[in-house]
């Protein structure tokens, strides 16, 4: 970068660039939103047949297109934004030494260096002080002793002309490194020459945000950072506070932080979410594509088999150790692409017998993963339904509990006539992975329920309007999470129901943090888990919700086992739907035990 091209940049050029490519960015969001809202549910509902199961498909990628097309242009958009903040902070370093050398008579050469005129007071040899030509220095060490140098000059000129130098040399050096740093990642940016959005690519933009993230630190401290541990209240007041130029630059490049952050307004959580859903799974699938090109599938060996009853003999093909231990690796890097799979169906349901549109309000891919998922806005809901799995719950098998939710919402949307209904998956903790080897740990419960508050408060923080009627649905080890959220703190719920529990961390159902009599329970006939929760701490017997002496509402149930809770079209799953509409008194309650039942 040298004088001439710093003086005729013009900063403002580039952030006006970046205007153009977040408009571009808002538009594909929109398009996108349009396809799979409107076009994609139109077709499902009124065109049956191939033909249209291959449209919708194809409609499919092209939302998944536009997706892409979002994503990349806000971080082009952040770049850019990003860069002219750099330049524009050169440019006014650079505009002070020219006003500054200007007010002084100096006179800046084309290279950068200053030159000053005689000036100062006459020696003994009547002579005034030369003038002179100096270059500007930017090593600390080399401008310390160049200003010495200049204040050891009677000519006071020397010391103004070797400031405004300085001041040059730094302004062009700055800008300099920004333009070396932002030249090849904006080039990086830019898309392949083809029509189809891959996996690879979508891992590419994951490198892409971090490489764009690392550069626009400055620009991103140049205002309001997220509170650290924010509440939901501090994080919507800081939400609230940006510019939608600010929102953008963060929403392009910490959509993972943004898609965390409970208060903020569904929306937004969701547009940040279904990024890092979709980096994911590119380097998901990019990982297990590699390794399968590294590693081909063992063969099969024969091998003689003989009936020991019969004596019958023949051959046939059996698995390997080598094939056991490849299927073992091919099933754990599919796993977690088996969850964003069931996310993205439940996407692509939207519309299909009414069923509104899908929110992701949390995702990640760490460890066991993490997915929040929500039928219809939360938002504007007037009543709301949440539901926290147990053990054995992990982004890989996301898709039971979504399909539960989905089985909820269908059964209360029944119930009412105008009023609205969400209900949301919240798989936001680490469920343990064993019954018999995690389970009987409390520590997943007390980690979880902190995370777990957070969200039901985010979910009265920005909840439009009026409050909502807020029910919690709790299965299992989730039941265990719900207690020790409640002991521990606020829970912000109206109602709780409880299934299939093996304790909840409390003795009866007035600490739960929910008015008297709000407090529901189902146990099914089979289900062993409420069995091993009342005899597995001691032997001695412990208070659980099916318990009468707990107080809980013991709602009937016509289900069977452990998992059925919310088959459709069973009773169970009506009366929680009539507890999430505000309709219990409705519920059915079984009687109580005869304490002289047994009794001769």
């Amino acid at each position: 970068m040298d004088l001439a091209t710093l003086k005729a940049l013009k900063p403002t050029q580039y952030s006006e660039a970046a205007d153009g490519y977040r408009s571009t960015s808002d538009m594909a969001s929109t398009v996108k939103d349009r396809i799979e809202n409107q076009t994609a549910v139109a077709m499902r509902n009124q065109l049956k047949g191939k033909a249209a199961t291959t449209a919708v498909t194809q409609l499919g990628e092209l939302s998944r297109n536009f997706h892409y097309i979002q994503t990349q242009c806000g971080l082009v958009s952040t770049a850019l934004e990003a860069f002219s903040y750099e330049m524009e902070a050169a440019k006014r370093k650079l505009d002070t030494a020219l006003e500054n050398a200007k007010a002084a008579n100096l006179t800046v050469n084309p290279d950068g260096s200053v030159t000053y005129p005689p000036g100062g007071q006459k020696g003994e040899d009547g002579k005034t002080p030369d003038g002179g030509t100096v270059s500007g220095l930017t090593d600390s060490t080399a401008s310390a002793v160049g200003r010495q140098a200049a204040n050891f000059d009677p000519n006071p000129h020397h010391r103004l002309a070797q400031d405004c130098a300085d001041l040059i040399a730094t302004a062009l050096k700055e800008a300099t490194e920004a333009d070396e740093k932002w030249a090849p990642k904006l080039r990086a940016l830019k898309a392949d020459d083809d029509l189809t959005v891959s996996d690879a690519d979508w891992a590419d933009t994951k490198e892409d945000t971090t490489s764009v993230l690392k550069g626009a630190n400055g620009y991103l401290d140049s205002f309001s950072e997220p509170p650290r541990n924010g509440t939901p209240e501090e994080n919507a007041k800081w939400w609230g506070g940006l510019t939608e130029e600010q929102r953008a630059a963060y929403m392009a490049v910490h959509p993972d932080t943004i898609g965390w952050m409970d208060g903020l307004p569904a929306p937004v959580r969701d547009e940040a979410n279904r990024t890092v859903l979709a980096e994911a799974h590119g380097v998901a699938q990019t990982e297990l594509d590699s390794w399968i090109a590294k590693e081909p599938k063992p063969a099969y060996v024969e091998r003689e088999i003989i009936n020991a009853q019969t004596g019958e003999r023949w051959i046939a093909k059996v698995p390997t150790d080598d094939w056991l231990a490849w299927e073992s690796r091919r099933k754990e890097l599919q796993h977690p692409l088996d969850g964003m799979q069931a996310i993205q169906d439940r996407f692509d349901a939207t519309g299909t017998k009414g069923l509104p549109e899908a929110y992701l309000l949390g995702f990640s891919a760490d460890g066991d993963g993490r997915a929040i998922i929500a039928n219809g806005n939360p938002d504007t809901a007037d009543h709301t339904a949440v539901y926290v799995p147990g053990t054995t719950a992990d982004l890989g098998n996301i898709k039971g509990d979504i399909d539960r939710m989905v089985n909820v919402w269908k059964a209360a949307e029944s119930k009412v006539d105008t009023e609205s209904i969400s209900t949301i998956t919240w798989l936001g903790y680490d469920a343990p992975d064993s019954v018999a080897k995690d389970a009987p740990f409390e520590h997943y419960a007390y980690d979880g329920a902190p995370a777990f508050r957070n969200f039901m408060n985010g979910l009265d923080t920005s909840h439009a309007g009026g409050p909502s009627h807020t029910t919690v649905i709790a299965h299992s080890y989730g039941t265990t999470l719900v207690g020790a959220a409640a002991q521990t703190g606020r829970l912000n719920a109206d109602d709780i129901i409880f299934a299939g529990s093996p304790g909840v961390k409390v003795s009866g159902a007035d600490e739960l943090d929910v008015p008297k009599g709000h407090v529901w329970n189902q146990e099914a006939d089979g289900d062993v888990v409420p069995d091993i929760g009342r005899w597995g701490h001691g032997g001695d017997g412990f208070i659980i919700p099916s318990d009468p002496s707990f107080g809980a509402n013991q709602m009937i149930t016509d289900t069977e086992g452990h998992s059925d809770y919310w088959k459709a079209k069973k009773e169970s799953l009506l009366y929680q739907a009539l507890v999430v509409v505000g309709k219990g008194d409705d519920v059915p309650l079984k009687s109580p035990p005869n304490p002289w039942e047994h009794v001769k």
